[in-house]
């Protein structure tokens, strides 16, 4: 089987092309990219003014299964992901039973093959049960396909065991994703603690309960040398730490959200329940410091975070509502709207952002358009405007901040594998 992509322009930072080009595929692998291609015997998709992008990943994603498929489930979180341009996604381990063995691992990666939509790559815990107490068997963990290693949700609150788990890491080259929280900072917070706070009448969470932990991991890894990628930054002062991290040379990479780039705390005003995430929404101080650290370089990627919920979980009062936002559909036409269209980054850079670095902090064959590689292609068209409706959303979670938003540069065709599996918003 064979598609051609014609007329598109072509961004691929790896190979250095950022032109109007063709793109043909042969058995689900890139044969060639260069200028007018003809071929008889492919299927041919017109590209004319859309934008021709390695395909999206998406380190951090919560799909819920085993244990909570009411609020999401494999299928229905990879049919998000399709529809919103991403090829692949990593799961994170707070399901139940946690990703702390072998079994688990290897039931998503099943589950994943059998939806036959996006490569979904699983991502073990830490700790047994992500119970802090006790290392998981990491080795084991890879061997079932895990690609990192994460208690999102929570963090390992014994640096004894953060150590333990950094140096075993290392001889697996294996990112450890942390997720940056002082429990006993944060304790009963519901939103960012500053000015709005105050005026909300809500419990806040300081920013330090976020920067304390940045700087204990960035100690850790400068100790063991190991691969250390912060989740979600959310502020200046992990901003600036990991930037010095990474002027001393130290094996650190971090993530930000679409969320905390384009909405501050202030949003929180109206109670709605779907601002309330963890992170919290920050003040615009931070903002302004992750846009920053997004144009310097030193953060590596955008990740959604993606974290569904059933609306009983969110119709409720603000401090009894889930944290988490339904990120996959929203993102790229988010990133685009909000910032390229605004010239504050730009489609490259976006690419770069969404597709080269996340698969360079993976270690995975993916984030170009090399000839031989398997056919993941995002195609995005840069003009086309829509509301966001939840009514249309596949992920189960509707909880969206964006809903009712009108946004510009939108995903309409992803391809993975060679094959179509979502066009112009419809799951193929």
């Amino acid at each position: 089987m064979k598609l051609l992509i014609k007329g598109g322009k072509v961004l691929d930072p790896i190979n250095n092309i950022d032109d109007v080009m063709d793109v043909l595929i042969t058995d689900g692998k890139i044969t060639t990219v260069q200028k007018n291609i003809n071929d008889n015997e492919a299927e041919i998709i017109d590209a004319t003014d859309k934008i021709v992008c390695p395909g999206f990943i998406d380190l951090h994603v919560h799909f819920r299964e085993p244990g909570l498929e009411y609020k999401e489930d494999i299928t229905s979180g990879s049919e998000a992901a399709a529809v919103g341009g991403f090829t692949t996604v990593c799961c994170m381990p707070n399901t139940n039973p946690a990703i702390d063995n072998g079994s688990v691992a290897v039931y998503i990666k099943d589950r994943a093959d059998k939806t036959g939509l996006v490569n979904v790559f699983p991502i073990g815990s830490i700790t047994k049960g992500q119970e802090g107490k006790e290392l998981s068997p990491i080795a084991e963990l890879i061997s079932a396909g895990c690609v990192a290693i994460s208690e999102d949700g929570h963090t390992v609150a014994s640096s004894k065991i953060m150590r333990n788990a950094l140096e075993y890491s290392k001889m697996f080259d294996l990112p450890v994703m942390c997720h940056c929280e002082d429990k006993q900072l944060s304790r009963e917070g519901q939103m960012h603690e500053g000015y709005f706070s105050t005026i909300y009448g809500l419990t806040g969470i300081p920013a330090e309960a976020e920067d304390v932990i940045v700087a204990r991991d960035i100690m850790l890894s400068r100790l063991t040398g190991a691969k250390v990628h912060f989740c979600h930054v959310s502020t200046k002062g992990a901003v600036e730490l990991i930037s010095q991290a990474k002027e001393e040379g130290l094996n650190v990479t971090c993530e930000v959200t679409p969320h905390h780039l384009i909405l501050s705390d202030e949003i929180v005003g109206d109670y709605d329940t779907d601002t309330k995430v963890s992170p919290p929404l920050r003040s615009q101080e931070h903002i302004e410091a992750l846009i920053e650290g997004i144009k310097d370089g030193t953060i590596d990627c955008i990740a959604t975070d993606h974290a569904p919920h059933h609306f009983e979980g969110k119709d409720c009062e603000y401090d009894l509502a889930d944290f988490g936002i339904s990120g996959l559909e929203t993102a790229i036409a988010v990133i685009m709207d909000k910032l390229v269209d605004n010239n504050i980054i730009t489609i490259t850079k976006m690419v770069e952002l969404m597709a080269v670095e996340p698969a360079s902090i993976l270690g995975i064959d993916k984030g170009t358009l090399n000839e031989g590689n398997l056919a993941d292609i995002t195609i995005i068209d840069p003009e086309l405007t829509k509301d966001v409706d939840t009514n249309n959303f596949y992920s189960k979670g509707k909880n969206t901040p964006f809903k009712g938003s009108t946004l510009k540069g939108w995903p309409i065709m992803t391809i993975v594998n060679g094959r179509i599996v979502a066009h112009d918003g419809v799951v193929i």
